[in-house]
């Protein structure tokens, strides 16, 4: 019986007053002048996708694809834990009891990092992210609803708010990376401090993603596992009339 996965085609930073903290949504130095572009974002398959009306995202219709994206949504998601766990770590290391750094120029330095390391990260991910979330989202909307988890619709929100704050930054960053002087280069005072204000301003959102993005495979999960509804309801046999008896043939 096929699952549901195959029955789904097209559906659609200032410093602040306050101590700094070791939680995921510290606040962040903008000064620092570590800098990382991380890699080229790839490209998918144009045949890999089906149209839909414009303006709407379109879903992955090759299953080897969408396979790759969810592993690289996976990687993304382990990558991130690490960076953030290596962070906490240095964080509880160079700040006193009352939370403030010992040295702040230190301690920005490294939140940069953290910032930028998260970013290179998601680079595998962004150019599937779009289909990731519109196949869930089918997905979601034609499972039974004993196999529906309350969190999903919330988290898949987040994911989608998160996804679109990114491609506005993207497009801030691109436009401020333009905007530079000619001199300004990776390296220079001035290319790393823009790239590390943009990185700083994308990491709680990218940290939504890492921490919602199990969600997008709990789901395919649940979708695999699934009935599909385009599946015929079993034929039952049917029983003799009342009142007569079988002939048996001899």
């Amino acid at each position: 019986m096929p699952s549901l996965l195959t029955s789904v085609h097209v559906i659609q930073a200032h410093k602040s007053d306050s101590p700094p903290s070791a939680s995921r949504h510290a606040p962040r130095t903008l000064s620092a002048t570590w800098c990382h572009d991380g890699p080229a974002k790839p490209t998918p398959p144009a045949a890999s996708f089906a149209a839909a009306p414009e303006g709407h995202t379109t879903i992955s219709l090759d299953p080897a694809a969408h396979r790759q994206f969810l592993r690289h949504l996976d990687g993304f998601i382990r990558d991130s834990k690490k960076i953030l766990d290596a962070w906490d770590v240095y964080s509880d290391e160079h700040t006193g009891l009352d939370g403030w750094p010992y040295d702040d120029h230190a301690y920005g330095l490294r939140q940069s990092q953290r910032d930028a390391d998260t970013a290179a990260a998601f680079e595998t991910v962004r150019a599937g992210a779009p289909h990731l979330l519109a196949t869930a989202e089918a997905q979601l909307a034609q499972l039974p609803a004993d196999a529906v988890q309350s969190h999903w619709v919330w988290q898949l929100g987040v994911l989608r708010g998160a996804l679109d704050r990114l491609d506005t930054l993207h497009e801030e960053w691109l436009q401020t990376r333009d905007s530079l002087p000619a001199d300004a280069r990776p390296g220079t005072p001035a290319f790393d401090d823009a790239l590390a204000e943009h990185h700083a301003k994308s990491w709680s959102y990218l940290d939504d993603w890492a921490t919602h993005g199990q969600a997008i495979s709990d789901i395919h999960a649940a979708a695999r596992h699934a009935p599909s509804p385009l599946a015929p309801p079993p034929t039952a046999t049917a029983a003799p009339a009342p009142g007569r008896s079988s002939v048996v043939r001899r």
